[in-house]
């Protein structure tokens, strides 16, 4: 506990120079985003489909962090006297409500963080959409080796679930402190922002293979005349 809260405490010295006193909220930002950059060759591997495991594991591997993250903003310290704008990091939406209702001050900075993960659940809920019908007319890909048929067609349908996920998280912001609901921002939207593009490199890399059969296919022809 007390390295994460040195760690969180240094960053957010650092960013305190910019961000004055909501540096802490932008520390909170800033190791999750270093957390899902350790965690991307796992991110990877479950999206190429390597092991039923690995797509569970980077969602399981987060969960001591935000473990973490919730006991050190309610069970006391320093960080508690950290704020983003109007609300304390360690404030609950209820608590915020008591403090001038729902458009008061502290309810805003809620409404604002619901909003944007409304806004990041609908962005999830589309890609899911558009990747399960993308699926549905490409030709069948090849089992990766060691991964089952029905394996495979679990980690599909685990793919189309997950997206809907996201909205459950607008459940947990309501609950949990200001801190803890923007790590849960900020690792959804990098979820979903990392699905979208290694989505655009994978149809990059496909239709560039197409390409190339196409290019040699008309060359042979042209050889051939």
């Amino acid at each position: 506990m007390s390295v994460f809260t040195h760690l969180v405490v240094e960053l957010g010295r650092f960013l305190e120079p910019v961000l004055a006193e909501s540096a802490t909220a932008a520390a909170i930002v800033l190791f999750t985003v270093l957390v899902r950059i350790a965690l991307y060759p796992l991110s990877r591997a479950a999206f190429r489909g390597a092991t039923p495991a690995a797509g569970c594991l980077p969602l399981l591997l987060q969960l001591p962090v935000f473990f973490l993250m919730y006991q050190a903003f309610t069970s006391g310290g320093e960080l508690l006297a950290h704020r983003l704008f109007a609300a304390p990091l360690g404030a609950r939406w209820t608590e915020a409500l008591g403090e001038g209702g729902l458009l008061g001050a502290q309810g805003l900075v809620f409404l604002g963080l619901f909003a944007a993960i409304g806004l990041v659940a609908a962005w999830s809920a589309v890609q899911g959409r558009r990747a399960a019908a993308e699926a549905a007319l490409a030709p069948a890909r090849p089992v990766p080796a060691g991964v089952s048929a029905e394996q495979q067609e679990a980690i599909r349908k685990l793919g189309g679930v997950l997206p809907l996920l996201s909205f459950g998280t607008l459940i947990t912001a309501a609950v949990v402190p200001l801190a803890a609901g923007l790590y849960l921002l900020t690792t959804t939207a990098w979820s979903v922002a990392e699905r979208a593009w290694m989505q655009s490199r994978r149809a990059a890399a496909a239709g560039g293979a197409a390409g190339e059969v196409v290019g040699k296919v008309t060359g042979g022809r042209r050889s051939s005349l």
